[in-house]
């Protein structure tokens, strides 16, 4: 086992999932301050390490998305893939870590900047204000081999809330569920033909003219193809069990909320998934993901989702689209976590990275991709800088079958050591 998986399989001992990676953070500080780099870290706790006068910083962020059993994570391999047991793996980002403190194990003269928080809305990268050195910058958050990403998405979270009250309801009650689908990455995965758990029950209680939710919990994250989904109803007609919906009659009689017949309309009439394809890129262009509804015991509903696009434009288009949907249902909504798309761009940077993909893979594809990189955020704030994105394969992020297939970690490695050593 290569070092850079050892060092991989110590940060998934150590708990780092979004807004509660204090643990990852200490340890990064620590393990760079050991080598002999100077750090630093800023409010909202972005790592910037360095030493001598570096021309090239790697990027990369250090929260993951925890999904299942995680942060309690137990790996093993398959059939030269490493994956975890009932929990995501964190490969994104962790692997891109593991590559760096095998540079700074090797004392290479370099910058690093760790950014907090990217799963939750690009966080850290937000708030980044440090002096950086270098002329170059490679993020290491891309999930394909043998691609250089020169360009991503555009996102932004859309929460919509409202209060309701109950009233009583009539006929019998049944627990009806969506339980364990795949789910995935809601930018790279939403044209994968991914079911969207919330969307099925939608779709199931609305062809079975359900119209009394007692309460409704579905999703997992606001990044990620719902898995999940439950609704507590009532009804006077009779409900069974379908192929992805499992129905289970309770002798119960709950109060219902008096406006449940238009939270469930509202999913079932939601168009989640690719708005628009880009043709040019051969991936999409627009798309949203319904990402978590809840009702809570009071009756406060709310509604999260998560729309990109590869343009501004189409962003602030999908945005009020959606806005004015959900206030049709009577809510009150907000934009929160709003990131800007990197425009694709060709530069000697990017051919750069290029070439010596090529030397190692024996080919080399220029892309963009529909997710989030920080590289948007982060070139805004230094212009002058050239960035290019790679990564080894990462296959169903942010989901519990994600898994890195472990070859293509040693030769992205073998690639970085080349732009290392001819920026």
């Amino acid at each position: 086992m290569s070092t850079i998986i050892e060092y991989f399989q110590t940060l998934t001992q150590i708990p780092h999932c979004s807004k509660e990676a204090d643990k990852l953070s200490d340890f990064l500080v620590a393990f760079a301050k050991e080598r002999n780099y100077t750090v630093e870290v800023d409010a909202v706790k972005n790592i910037h390490i360095c030493k001598g006068s570096p021309k090239l910083c790697l990027q990369a962020h250090y929260d993951m998305v925890c999904m299942g059993k995680a942060p309690q994570i137990e790996t093993y391999v398959e059939e030269g893939w490493l994956k975890a047991e009932d929990s995501s793996l964190g490969a994104d980002n962790g692997m891109a870590i593991a590559m760096m403190m095998q540079l700074m194990d090797e004392g290479r003269e370099l910058e690093f900047l760790f950014t907090a928080d990217e799963e939750v809305g690009l966080i850290g990268a937000n708030e980044v204000a440090f002096d950086l050195k270098s002329d170059y910058m490679l993020n290491l958050d891309s999930e394909d081999e043998a691609e250089v990403y020169i360009g991503c998405a555009g996102g932004a979270d859309i929460v919509a809330s409202k209060q309701d009250s109950f009233i009583e309801g009539v006929g019998d009650c049944y627990e009806v569920a969506v339980k364990g689908l795949s789910g995935g990455h809601s930018g790279v995965d939403i044209d994968k033909g991914i079911p969207s758990a919330i969307k099925v029950l939608g779709a199931y209680l609305a062809e079975n003219n359900v119209t009394q939710l007692a309460s409704i919990y579905g999703g997992e994250r606001r990044n990620s193809i719902p898995a999940n989904a439950v609704a507590i109803v009532c009804t006077e007609g009779q409900l069974e069990s379908t192929d992805m919906v499992q129905v289970r009659e309770l002798n119960e009689h709950p109060k219902i909320l008096k406006e449940g017949d238009k939270i469930i309309s509202m999913i079932d009439a939601f168009k989640h998934g690719v708005r628009a394809q880009n043709k040019e890129l051969g991936i999409p262009d627009v798309s949203i993901n319904l990402a978590i509804v809840t009702a809570d015991e009071k009756g406060g509903l709310s509604v999260e989702s998560s729309a990109r696009a590869m343009n501004m434009q189409a962003l602030e288009a999908l945005t009020e689209e959606t806005t004015a949907f959900f206030e049709t249902y009577g809510f009150n909504v907000s934009v929160e976590d709003k990131y800007p798309a990197w425009k694709p761009e060709v530069n000697t940077f990017t051919d750069l990275v290029s070439a010596e993909m090529k030397k190692v893979f024996g080919r080399s594809k220029t892309m963009a991709i529909h997710a989030g990189l920080e590289c948007g955020v982060i070139g805004e704030k230094y212009p002058k800088m050239k960035l290019s994105s790679m990564g080894p394969t990462i296959r169903y992020p942010h989901s519990t079958r994600e898994k890195v297939k472990l070859d293509s970690v040693e030769k992205t490695f073998e690639v970085l050591q080349k732009i290392i050593a001819n920026v």
